[in-house]
């Protein structure tokens, strides 16, 4: 590999990097585009590997760097593709476990350094729960620096055998949920008439319906609600495996809660709450969380993974799984102006304290330089 430099001078060939994404999260996608526009923009060549259709939501064309459809497979010919696309990377860059397994599987020993930026803990039981530990611990003892978007993945990152994890600064890109803000032609008491919330308090949850998002012990908490004057209506935008369980505990006990199915107007939503709700069982740098405390809305949130560091005393926190509790909390804070709107300020001076997409972009590039420039002679 010849001494490249993101900054190459004139007559050097630019860092050429390959950023690897699965699926893909809404944060994870969101700063993979974040992070491929700012290398970019400093000279950096990227080419991003994702599934086609995180392309046509995130637009990682549209930042100046080259998209290549590679599907969320671990199959020989995925992983093949992705070899033929590092062959001639500086440095190969891996967003999340199984993106960056196939990544493992791809470079096959290669000396290329790979970086790994880990967002989230993947969440399985039984065999499969055994087969992501396997995962994990080959991802960790290989990459060449591991980047964990919380103190505790930086943790587990070490104890699974990491050479080297570090804290991960990653700033929420501005136009966040799908790349932009609230449609100025939607104001919130459009959004609140269309969801059934006129003249009720709205309450906001996005999450997909899984077991580990807490929504069991969402619907629980709702059953308190349904007494209170006026009666709040919490929606929840997200799809997954759980819709049909949820539905029918919805129906039997008549609880007032709406399953909007996958929406691509979440600042719309948040714009219109007066509450958002965050009930999973483990988040690292929740975009929810942060979607809600730069739109100035007021946060219950599980007191799990990254969230206490992220969003600090700007959210009310309660344990995962305590029904009971969320239901206070939010029964207390709708009965109480002055503590939303202490909130809400608190959220603004918390959101200041976050790193920007500028601080995210030069801390990735002073781990690109470290691991590419020439170690100078003594």
């Amino acid at each position: 590999m010849s001494p490249v430099s993101s900054t190459a001078p004139p007559g050097q060939s630019p860092l050429r990097t390959v950023q690897v994404l699965g699926g893909g999260n809404a944060g994870s996608s969101a700063h993979v585009r974040s992070l491929a526009a700012g290398l970019v923009a400093r000279g950096v060549r990227v080419t991003v590997c994702a599934p086609a259709e995180a392309d046509h939501a995130y637009d990682f064309s549209g930042t100046g760097a080259e998209h290549l459809p590679v599907p969320r497979s671990s199959d020989p010919a995925a992983v093949a593709a992705l070899r033929a696309a590092c062959a001639d990377a500086d440095l190969v860059h891996a967003h999340g476990l199984h993106a960056s397994f196939r990544t493992v599987l791809a470079l096959g020993g290669r000396t290329t350094p790979l970086v790994v930026t880990w967002h989230n803990r993947a969440r399985a039981e039984g065999a499969r729960a055994h087969l992501l530990r396997l995962l994990e611990r080959r991802v960790m003892r290989t990459a060449t620096v591991v980047l964990g978007t919380s103190s505790d993945l930086v943790d587990r990152a070490r104890r699974t055998g990491a050479r080297d994890a570090r804290l991960a600064a990653v700033g929420l890109p501005g136009g966040r949920y799908g790349g932009r803000g609230p449609d100025p032609e939607r104001p919130a008491d459009k959004v609140r008439a269309e969801l059934g919330a006129t003249g009720r308090p709205l309450l906001v949850s996005v999450a997909s319906l899984d077991r580990h998002r807490g929504h069991e012990t969402l619907l629980d908490a709702a059953r308190a609600w349904r007494d209170l004057d006026p009666q709040p209506l919490v929606v929840v935008a997200g799809e997954g495996p759980l819709r049909p369980e949820l539905q029918r505990r919805i129906e039997t006990e008549h609880l007032p809660v709406r399953l909007l199915g996958f929406r691509d107007d979440v600042p719309d939503l948040l714009a219109a709450a007066d509450l958002a709700l965050l009930t999973g069982r483990w988040e690292s740098r929740s975009v929810l969380a942060q979607e809600a405390l730069y739109a100035r809305v007021p946060l219950v949130a599980t007191a799990v993974g990254g969230v206490p560091d992220l969003v600090g005393d700007a959210a009310h926190l309660v344990p995962y799984g305590d029904g009971p509790a969320l239901a206070a909390a939010v029964t207390d804070l709708l009965a109480d102006a002055e503590r939303r709107e202490g909130l809400r300020e608190r959220g603004v001076q918390q959101a200041a304290t976050w790193p920007t997409e500028d601080e995210t972009v030069a801390q990735v590039l002073s781990v690109y330089d470290e691991l590419t420039l020439p170690v100078p002679l003594a």
